[in-house]
């Protein structure tokens, strides 16, 4: 494939973004609703690729729709590319407070964020090996699909392609990033109507009407007055372009991480692996591995970087943007064939991500967390749903003034959490466990691991000792 094609795929997978920022800017409804423009834009890009216009466009548009069958393959094979920039680019430049610290204000967090992790492999396994295996068939790696969407999001769905592949299970896929889809769309759309629940109920001590949602939170555009620098420039350009230097410090990041896949690869294969035939590391993606690399490579700053050349600003800029279009090029690529072929299986998980999220956060929210449940809540609820973008936006609709500890805490828990789920090492492997182990062995696991948090979250952060201000 030409250089020319893969450049013409990015060219149009761009525009398409911009497209979907200037839908939402005209229809009120998209406003209202807070849905991304990678989101729509991402849909508009379904609609006009192969699986809708050009199953209908007849010889005129050709199977390909409005692009050629080249540049759809290309945006398939995007994500699992840049979902490696999103999770290297998580820990570097960002200051890490003292382990205390991150506990009293983010135990809480952590409690009720493995609560529904573990939570969601327990139901996506049951599932699996009482219905979705016998009854349709799909392998039993499908009950690890709901965390994986749900909390993992587009990006980990999409970094996970090539272990489906690996272990023949292809249509997890285009399941998963379908899944993320509904995950993302229902998070914004449930989320906005927990949002006037608590409103109307009292349920929250720093919420502002959603009537009073300002026209600039609705367009996601910033006025003029309000614009702040996106970054700041700890180089000079005539040396080095500050963009640049970031850039490389997360391929960095990203060359660590693959080093160290590389070496637990080898070691797996001179160990265990032969011995007794129990292979893991090569079913793991790379992404998890570099977001150690960018821990490491964050450590190592912390201590040599003398001169603060990494600025947190810029390094999210470009992880916003890896996310923007890892997403877009997801939907654009998705296949509603495949979905459709699985459609019981995938209502079955949907539902019961979706069911699982909404109980979770109303039930056990008011018991986990000792103070602003609703505002700390309603971030992992959202992260819940696909991704920590729409957990924080819920979170700055509930208390656009940050009187709570909500965006601390939410920042806290990821020290915590992503690691292992939501992306981390345990969602990466858990495909690899259920097709090793069994499905029985890991919904064991699960369940003790999902009971340990739930009690943590109930008798021990839900009973904190904190200072408890009044916002008003």
């Amino acid at each position: 494939m030409s250089l020319e094609v893969i450049g013409m795929a990015i060219i149009i997978i761009a525009m398409m973004l911009a497209i979907g920022k200037w839908i939402r800017l005209k229809v009120p409804l998209f406003q209202g609703l807070f849905l991304p423009s990678s989101l729509i834009g991402g849909f508009v890009a379904l609609l006009l690729g192969p699986e809708v216009i050009g199953r209908f466009g007849g010889d005129f548009l050709g199977d390909g729709g409005l692009f050629t069958n080249n540049i759809v393959e290309i945006w398939g094979e995007l994500p699992g590319l840049l979902i490696n920039v999103v999770f290297a680019s998580l820990f570097i430049g960002f200051v890490l407070p003292k382990p205390k610290e991150i506990w009293q204000t983010g135990g809480p967090q952590v409690a009720l964020g493995y609560t529904m992790s573990w939570a969601h492999y327990v139901i996506g396994i049951l599932l699996a090996i009482t219905i979705i295996t016998p009854l349709f068939g799909l392998s039993p790696a499908a009950g690890a699909l709901i965390e994986i969407s749900f909390v993992g999001g587009h990006g980990t769905a999409a970094g996970l392609s090539g272990t489906f592949e690996d272990i023949g299970f292809e249509e997890g896929y285009d399941l998963a990033i379908g899944l993320a889809t509904v995950g993302m769309l229902s998070g914004v759309v449930i989320g906005m109507i927990l949002v006037n629940w608590a409103a109307r109920k009292g349920k929250s001590r720093t919420l502002q009407h959603p009537n009073d949602i300002s026209v600039d939170q609705k367009s996601g555009v910033v006025a003029e007055q309000k614009r702040e620098a996106s970054g700041i420039q700890t180089t000079s350009p005539v040396s080095i372009e500050p963009l640049a230097l970031h850039v490389g410090f997360i391929a960095i990041a990203i060359f660590i991480g693959y080093l160290l896949l590389e070496g637990f690869v080898w070691l797996e294969d001179v160990t265990y692996g032969q011995a007794y035939d129990i292979y893991l590391f090569e079913y793991v993606p790379l992404f998890p591995m570099a977001m150690i690399g960018g821990i490491i490579l964050q450590l190592f700053l912390a201590k040599f970087d003398k001169r603060k050349l990494v600025d947190r600003k810029t390094i999210s800029r470009i992880q916003g943007l890896a996310l923007d279009i890892l997403i877009i090029s997801a939907i654009a690529s998705l296949s509603l064939t495949v979905i459709g072929d699985n459609i019981v299986p995938f209502i079955l998980l949907a539902a019961a991500g979706i069911i699982s999220n909404i109980v979770f956060f109303l039930w056990l929210g008011p018991k986990m967390i000792p103070n602003y449940w609703f505002e700390r809540g309603i971030g992992d609820f959202g992260q819940g749903m696909g991704v920590a973008a729409t957990g924080i936006m819920l979170m700055r609709i509930v208390d656009p003034e940050n009187k709570s500890p909500a965006l601390d805490a939410f920042g806290y828990k990821q020290i915590l959490f992503e690691p292992l789920v939501g992306g981390g090492l345990v969602t990466a492997a858990s495909i690899p466990f259920i097709i090793q182990f069994g499905p029985v062995p890991v919904l064991i696991v699960a369940t003790v691991l999902m009971i340990a948090f739930w009690c943590l979250g109930v008798f021990h952060t839900g009973k904190m000792k904190v200072e408890d201000k009044d916002p008003k």
